[in-house]
């Protein structure tokens, strides 16, 4: 490859680990470190009435405990909407019996899997209250979270969606340890640094706050998108409705504990992504607001860098291989054009190691003992760097052939793909 292209390949990485560091270290420190209050909301938050709703497809295993984790929150004015997507397990008597014992639970039933975005839209058609907050059927609220996310909706009638700090589970596997890690480090610094631009790219389907007459004025969750949070995001955000994080609103989920799982859902999260830029590429030449032509901009090149470096992989197997395990992507040393791979590898270590330092400084706040962890981030690169790359050369064809209009569904627990 060329001189630019292995320049490009190497600080892309580098570039986009100190723009995530430093823009979630800024955010936190003259914002969320400032705030007075961010143990427990003011009592005013905890009055607003919210409506919670759940959509659910085939989760017997999980859903008992959602709901009860729901109908255990502080907030005083709140119903929970459960709507069963055609599940073919106990879902649906499950909930129904859940129904009997909790006045504050309604429940509706899809009679067909219809696809989250088709659950979602018939939980706010049906919903009471002007604020929402939708949550995954095997997800467990911190019982401040729907306060939080209600007072962040009333605090600014210019903010059409929240979103919650969602925080790992199951932590027993390996996997579940780095997801760890990856929530923070990843996740957690982008959505704080996007912040700063004021737009985000994804209101996380798991924990996301919505005004409703927001949602209604954009029609509400497109049906044939495979990742209706992306795609609600930037509905929103293209109609003129500010989104923001709500590190505060906390949410215990379960995540994909094995490769195949994980696969999957990264597979679906990667389509999806191809999706929302295909759909969204024209705000680069419109006169959209600049946080979306950044955040764009960003996808493009990260598309990019992913493609280059598998055909980097197929134009020169062995070296390229070596050089993606040890984080090595080609540096100028400093007498020469010669690249240097001890120098590559350690500049690109130590960003990795700065940036989940940090992180996890800042989540120590949300969530008690995670520095214990810290061992385990290690083999983030290793690992997920591979998946990403991997998920984004097969996403994107597979998201181009899918035709429009097919109704997306998904799979418990991993949320993959039928």
């Amino acid at each position: 490859m060329s001189y630019s292209v292995d320049l490009f390949l190497f600080l892309f990485p580098v570039v986009m680990s100190v723009v995530w560091t430093l823009g979630g270290l800024i955010r936190f420190t003259f914002w969320e470190a400032r705030a007075r209050n961010f143990r427990a909301p003011a009592a005013d938050a905890l009055t607003i009435p919210v409506t919670i709703i759940v959509p659910c497809f085939n989760e017997e295993r999980q859903i008992t405990e959602t709901i009860e984790r729901a109908m255990q929150i502080s907030s005083h004015e709140f119903e929970v909407i459960a709507v069963d997507d055609g599940s073919t397990d106990a879902t649906l008597e499950i909930l129904a019996g859940l129904a009997l014992k909790h006045d504050r639970l309604r429940v509706i039933s899809l009679g067909s899997n219809q696809g989250k975005a088709a659950a979602l839209q018939a939980g706010t058609r049906v919903a009471t209250h002007e604020f929402l907050l939708c949550i995954d059927g095997d997800a467990m609220l911190d019982r401040a979270a729907p306060a939080w996310i209600a007072a962040a909706l009333r605090d600014d009638p210019a903010v059409g969606g929240v979103t919650g700090n969602p925080r790992i589970g199951n932590r027993r596997s390996v996997l579940g340890k780095i997801q760890v890690g990856e929530f923070s480090a990843m996740i957690g610094l982008i959505k704080r640094t996007q912040m700063l631009v004021g737009q985000l790219f994804t209101l996380s389907g798991v924990i996301a706050g919505f005004r409703k007459c927001a949602v209604r004025e954009v029609d509400y969750w497109t049906r044939d998108a495979l990742t209706e949070d992306m795609d609600i995001t930037w509905k929103l955000q293209r109609a003129g409705w500010r989104t923001c994080f709500e590190p505060r609103a906390l949410v215990w989920i379960l995540t994909p504990e094995t490769i195949r799982g994980l696969w999957r859902q990264r597979l679906r999260w990667a389509m999806g992504g191809a999706q929302v830029l295909a759909r969204n590429i024209d705000v680069i030449w419109s006169s959209a607001p600049i946080g979306l032509k950044f955040l764009v901009a960003e996808m493009l090149l990260s598309v990019c860098w992913s493609y280059l470096i598998v055909i980097g992989l197929l134009a020169s197997s062995w070296a390229f291989l070596e050089a993606l395990v040890v984080s090595h992507f080609a540096m100028p040393s400093l007498g020469s054009l010669a690249w240097s791979l001890p120098l590559s590898a350690m500049v690109l270590f130590g960003c990795c190691t700065l940036q989940m330092t940090i992180a996890l400084f800042i989540d120590r706040r949300y969530d008690a003992g995670i520095e214990r962890l810290a061992g385990w981030l290690l083999f983030y690169p290793l690992i997920f760097w591979l998946v990403q790359v991997a998920t984004t050369v097969v996403g994107f064809p597979l998201a181009a052939s899918r035709s429009n209009g097919r109704p997306a569904t998904w799979i418990s627990p991993d949320r993959g793909l039928p």
